[in-house]
C-alpha cells in the first residue's frame, strides 16, 4: 500500500532517529487497523528491541507532523478501563474521576491515571476505530475501553474469556429497545456499557426465586445510581433501553477471579508524567502542555538542580568571551546527558539548571555523567549538584510547563549544600533500589549527615557522594 504521505516521513527522518522511523513506516503500511488505534509506545518499542526514548522522539515528532493524532487517556487503576480522554493534557479538570464499573472514584495523578497514546491520523490512513461506532462488541472494548496497559490476550482466548464471565452482551442501536432472559447466579453481577460509562450493580443471594424477577435499564448519558440492587438467584428478565443517541454494548457481567485476572494483567505504557519529563516532548511542545489554572498531581518525580561555582570569578581570570563559550559549552553537555538519561530540562536560571527524572536512577545517573563530563571542560568549572525525589504539582508558570511544591523546594535547597566535586541527594534517592545498585557498581560509598535546610522546618538527611 502506497501511502501519499512520503513528504510527511521524509520530514520525520529529519527529526528522529532511522531505526524507529523505519518500524513506524512498516508499521503503517502493513498493521491491521487494530494495531494503529491508541499505539502503546513503549511496547511498540520492546517489540522492536529499540531504545524507548527514540520510539518517543519518532512518535512525538510523527504527531508534530501530523501522522499521528496524541490522546491523554484518563484510566482507572483498578480495572485498566478509560474514563475519558482528550488531544491534550488540558483536558484534564476534575478534581475526581469516578470508574462506573469498579464503582470507585480517583483523584487524577499524572504517574498511573493519565496514558498516553498515538492513533494514526486519519490524513495518512483510514481505520475503523476513527468512527468506534462502527467497531463491533469486543473489538470497542480491545481498542477503544481499555487501556493501552492492560495486556489482552489473542482474539480466541479473549472470545472464550468473555464467554465465561457473562451471562448476556448486546449491541443496542439509538433509541432500541431489548428484553433479556437470564438466570442469575447467587453472587455479584454487574450490568456495564463501556460506551455512556454506566453501570448496574446487582447482589444477588438468599433463596432461589422461583417466579421470574425484573428490572429495567435505562441508558441515557446521565451514569446510573450508585446503589446496589439486591436480587435473588433465578430467573430475571431484565429490559434494557438506549435513549441516547449512540450505538451502546452493554453487557452482564458476572464478577469472578477470571474478571480480575484479566484487567490485572498490565504491561508499562507511557505516563503523562514519563512524557512531561521528555526533552523531546517538552522542546516540541514548550508552551502548550497545561493551562494556566491547572495543578495536575505527580505522587513521585526526581528532581536535579546544578549550579557552577566560581563562574563570577572565571569570567575575570579568563576574559568574557572565553568564560561565555565554556558556560555555552557546559549548558550543551547538561541538556545532552539530561536527554539522554530519560529527563529533561524544565529551566536554566543564571547557571543554574533544573532537571525533572522519572526514577532516582536515572537522576543519578545523570549527575554522575555531569560530574565526569564537567572536568573535560577546560576553565576548571566546578558543578554542585543536588537530588530530591517525592510528590510535586505540574503547573504553568511564566508560558512554560513548570513544578511547584515542597519536594522542588527540598531539591534546590539540597543543591545549595554543595560546595565540592560531591554530589548531594536525599535518602529518598539514595535509598532506591536501582540507585543504590548504580552507586554500589561505581564503588561509591554515600556519607549521610543531619542538614537543616532554609525553609524546611525540620533537619533532613543528606547524603553526600564523594
Amino acid at each position: 500500500m502506497k501511502l501519499p504521505t512520503d513528504s510527511l516521513f521524509s520530514a520525520l527522518r529529519q527529526s528522529a532517529k532511522p531505526k524507529p522511523v523505519s518500524a513506524i513506516e512498516k508499521l503503517i503500511h502493513d498493521a491491521p487497523d487494530r494495531e494503529l488505534c491508541r499505539i502503546n509506545a513503549l511496547a511498540f518499542a520492546a517489540r522492536h528491541g529499540l531504545d524507548e526514548d527514540d520510539v518517543l522522539a519518532a512518535f512525538l515528532h510523527g504527531a508534530r507532523l501530523g501522522v499521528f493524532d496524541m490522546s491523554w487517556n484518563i484510566l482507572c487503576p483498578a480495572c485498566g478501563g478509560i474514563l475519558d480522554s482528550g488531544a491534550t493534557l488540558k483536558t484534564v479538570r476534575q478534581s475526581e474521576y469516578r470508574c462506573v464499573l469498579c464503582a470507585r472514584g480517583r483523584e487524577p495523578t499524572l504517574d498511573e491515571m493519565v496514558e498516553v497514546t498515538f492513533t494514526i491520523s486519519p490524513r495518512v490512513r483510514r481505520i475503523a476505530a476513527h468512527d468506534p461506532g462502527t467497531l463491533p462488541w469486543i473489538e470497542y472494548y480491545r481498542q477503544i475501553f481499555w487501556s493501552s496497559g492492560v495486556d489482552l490476550p489473542n482474539d480466541e482466548a479473549l472470545a472464550k474469556w468473555v464467554k465465561e464471565t457473562t451471562l448476556d452482551t448486546l449491541e443496542l442501536s439509538a433509541g432500541e429497545k431489548a428484553v433479556l432472559s437470564l438466570q442469575l447466579p447467587e453472587g455479584y453481577v454487574i450490568v456495564f456499557d463501556p460506551v455512556l460509562h454506566m453501570s448496574q450493580h446487582i447482589e444477588v443471594n438468599g433463596e432461589p426465586a422461583h417466579e421470574s424477577q425484573s428490572l429495567s435499564f435505562v441508558m441515557t448519558r446521565n451514569h446510573a445510581p450508585d446503589g446496589i440492587v439486591q436480587m435473588r438467584p433465578g430467573p430475571l428478565q431484565m429490559t434494557l433501553e438506549n435513549r441516547s443517541n449512540v450505538r451502546t454494548f452493554p453487557a452482564v457481567w458476572v464478577v469472578s477471579d477470571k474478571v480480575h485476572d484479566l484487567v490485572s494483567k498490565r504491561r508499562p505504557f507511557l505516563t503523562a508524567k514519563r512524557l512531561l519529563t521528555n526533552q523531546t516532548f517538552r522542546d516540541i511542545y514548550r508552551t502548550d502542555a497545561i493551562d494556566v489554572d491547572q495543578r495536575l498531581k505527580i505522587t513521585s518525580l526526581t528532581f536535579l538542580f546544578t549550579d557552577l561555582k566560581g563562574s563570577t570569578e572565571l569570567y575575570e581570570r579568563v576574559g568574557d568571551l572565553v568564560a561565555y563559550d565554556l558556560v555555552r559549552a557546559h549548558f550543551r553537555v547538561l541538556h545532552e546527558i539530561v536527554a539522554e538519561e530519560s529527563g529533561a530540562v524544565v529551566k536554566t536560571i543564571g547557571d543554574a539548571v533544573m532537571a525533572t527524572f522519572p526514577t532516582p536512577d536515572r537522576a543519578m545517573a545523570a549527575a554522575l555523567r555531569m560530574r565526569d563530563a564537567l572536568k573535560e571542560l577546560k576553565g576548571d568549572l566546578l558543578l554542585k549538584i543536588g537530588i530530591h525525589e517525592g510528590p510535586c504539582l505540574a503547573v504553568s508558570l511564566n508560558d512554560r510547563q513548570d513544578y511547584f511544591g515542597r519536594t522542588v523546594n527540598i531539591a534546590a535547597r539540597v543543591q545549595g549544600l554543595a560546595t565540592s566535586r560531591s554530589i548531594f541527594a536525599t535518602r529518598r534517592v539514595v535509598t532506591d533500589s536501582e540507585a543504590s545498585k548504580l552507586l554500589q557498581s561505581n564503588g561509591i560509598a554515600a556519607t549521610p549527615e543531619k542538614r537543616s535546610l532554609r525553609g524546611i522546618a525540620n533537619q533532613v538527611e543528606i547524603f553526600e557522594i564523594p
